[in-house]
């Protein structure tokens, strides 16, 4: 039996008054569709931080600045009926090309080719009080409405 690991992951919150920028999925066996903003997982010996500029440049191509930490979760979930555990550092950047702050919609691709559709999302969409929504991790919406 394969040993699971717990994966280190940086996430990175792009703000757009009161939008962030989040990718929209699915679970390929429960059909459950949710939103992530973009980044991936930090690679050995690569600072949180390094991981989320290489990320949105692989992902978007485009350059970020002003990268803050602004704060750690823990997510313990299953996805396409797999546990999963990931140790989460969550970001917050801007864009250099303050022009995709006017654009609907962000088009790129992930390493392994999964497109990706980021979209502006207001946060009043997210969770029970909103639309609805479902954001993830676990934890980042009350993360983000403190």
């Amino acid at each position: 039996m394969e040993k699971r690991r717990t994966r280190p992951l940086a996430l990175c919150l792009f703000r757009n008054n009161d939008c962030i920028l989040v990718n929209r999925d699915i679970d390929p066996h429960s059909k459950e569709h949710y939103y992530r903003p973009l980044g991936g997982g930090i690679e050995f010996q690569e600072l949180g931080k390094d991981a989320i500029f290489r990320e949105i440049k692989e992902e978007l191509a485009q350059e970020i600045t002003a990268i803050k930490l602004v704060g750690v979760l823990e997510n313990i979930f299953t996805f396409n009926n797999q546990p999963h555990h990931e140790i989460v550092m969550v970001y917050d950047a801007q864009f250099i090309d303050k022009s995709l702050y006017q654009k609907t919609a962000l088009i790129g691709a992930e390493s392994n080719g999964h497109p990706i559709n980021a979209v502006w999302k207001p946060l009043n969409d997210f969770g029970k009080q909103g639309k609805g929504e479902i954001l993830y991790p676990d934890g980042l919406l009350d993360m983000l409405l403190k």
